[in-house]
């Protein structure tokens, strides 16, 4: 695959995928610090113990770079797209479909956990912060799906405003925290998952468009690093890109300002090294180890709080073993590269087992589903998301242990948009029509 690619394909594109999402993973496996205390596992967060760790977020808050990569990758589709005489049912659903259906396997799997669970005796509270810690990526999803499905109108305005339109949904952001923050308006931060996102978009597009080059993108990287700063030093913003416990403001959920300040640096600075890192990715063995990642990255992203529960249980199962050490001292940071290597030993098979879904795609023979359709099942698929991250698909009542209208949200949205598991049921059990 790497030997095959074509000579005009971007690389660096997929590096910065690739890394932005091994970042996030490594990101949750080192801020969550488990320990025993009275026979019972306890959790803690580094971030909490050590103060000090909070600017490595700066670092491992990556998500701005995965919607700068998803704004250059979906602008030249979409315009590709309508080149062709696509239509735009079409294009989400293909979309739509292979970032979901390596969603549905997980979702099957720790709906099972919760019924096992439940049924023999497993306290529910556990239960429920179980399959709530391994479902914390798919929140993410359901913005990104939600931007993804807006680019048809985003990448209009920049064709039509340029980098107006990135100004203006910044502006956007600038009144939402204005509100919140000095005027304590509820809710309305919720704006910010759209304005923050669909920003970081904004320079996505004019990243395809050539409209930063590596020496303006280094402005756009010390103008970033400038706001941000003082964003932190006068204003109420906290050091950490994400939520810390006891902080009363978090800059990730939903975003801030200083969240769209260090997107901007990331951006100048990520822009900036391009030519070096393309220069690196016309190595054979560097964009072999980039298409192997990308091959299975939504299945490793997906897991990676899967495996790191799986190996916390068997510790547990194990008399605590490795859980004694205080978080945050000398011995515990010698022993992260041995959990690193458990976390990643159990991450393995998972990916051996789903990755196969990361690579099924649309039916060429599919007829184009109404428009309606296709975004009624979008809607449904991001509440069932948004929900499982929120809430958990863990129920502390009920006979199952399990939210079930959660779990089918999902599976329901995928059939309304025309594939998933209850589709290629149905189209298997359709009579095949006679030959003449």
């Amino acid at each position: 695959m790497a030997e095959a690619t074509p000579p005009q394909r971007n690389r660096y594109v997929d590096f910065l995928r690739a890394l932005s999402i091994l970042a996030v993973v490594s990101g949750h496996w080192l801020v969550a610090a488990p320990y025993m205390e009275d026979g019972a596992v306890q959790g803690e967060h580094l971030l909490g113990i050590l103060p000090w760790t909070q600017w490595l977020t700066w670092g491992f808050q990556v998500m701005p770079i995965f919607f700068l990569v998803g704004g250059y990758s979906s602008g030249i589709s979409w315009s590709a797209n309508r080149r062709d005489g696509g239509g735009y049912s079409d294009w989400l659903g293909g979309r739509l479909e292979r970032l979901i259906n390596p969603v549905l396997p997980l979702f099957l799997l720790w709906t099972l956990f919760a019924l096992f669970g439940t049924a023999v005796g497993v306290e529910r509270r556990i239960l429920g912060l179980a399959a709530q810690l391994a479902l914390i990526p798919v929140w993410f999803l359901a913005v990104y799906l939600i931007v993804t499905a807006l680019v048809p109108l985003t990448h209009a305005a920049w064709r039509k405003l340029g980098f107006a339109s990135f100004w203006l949904l910044g502006a956007g952001v600038v009144l939402v925290d204005v509100a919140t923050l000095r005027f304590g308006v509820r809710y309305v931060n919720f704006g910010n998952f759209a304005f923050v996102w669909l920003a970081i978009t904004q320079l996505g597009y004019a990243w395809a468009d050539g409209r930063l080059a590596p020496a303006k993108a280094m402005l756009w990287a010390v103008g970033g690093l400038a706001a941000l700063v003082a964003l932190i030093w006068f204003g109420p913003y906290p050091v950490a890109m994400i939520g810390v416990p006891g902080n009363e403001i978090t800059n990730s959920m939903p975003p801030t300002l200083a969240l769209l300040a260090l997107g901007i640096a990331q951006t100048g600075i990520a822009l900036a090294l391009e030519p070096v890192g393309r220069k690196m990715l016309d190595r054979g063995g560097a964009w072999t180890s980039v298409i192997l990642v990308n091959g299975m990255i939504m299945t490793i992203y997906l897991w990676h709080l899967t495996a790191f529960v799986f190996v916390l249980v068997a510790a547990w199962l194990l008399g605590g073993i490795g859980l004694n050490v205080e978080p945050g001292s000398g011995a515990w940071w010698l022993a992260r590269p041995g959990w690193f290597a458990l976390y990643i030993a159990a991450l393995l098979p998972l990916i051996a087992i789903f990755a196969r879904y990361e690579q099924a795609g649309r039916r060429g023979d599919t007829p184009e589903l109404p428009r309606w359709r296709v975004i009624v099942g979008l809607l449904l698929i991001c509440a069932g998301l948004a929900a499982s991250a929120a809430i958990s698909i863990a129920s502390p009542n009920g006979i199952t242990g399990v939210r079930l209208w959660v779990v089918a949200l999902p599976y329901i949205g995928a059939t309304v948009a025309g594939f998933g598991p209850i589709i290629d049921l149905l189209r298997r059990l359709r009579p095949a029509r006679p030959s003449r």
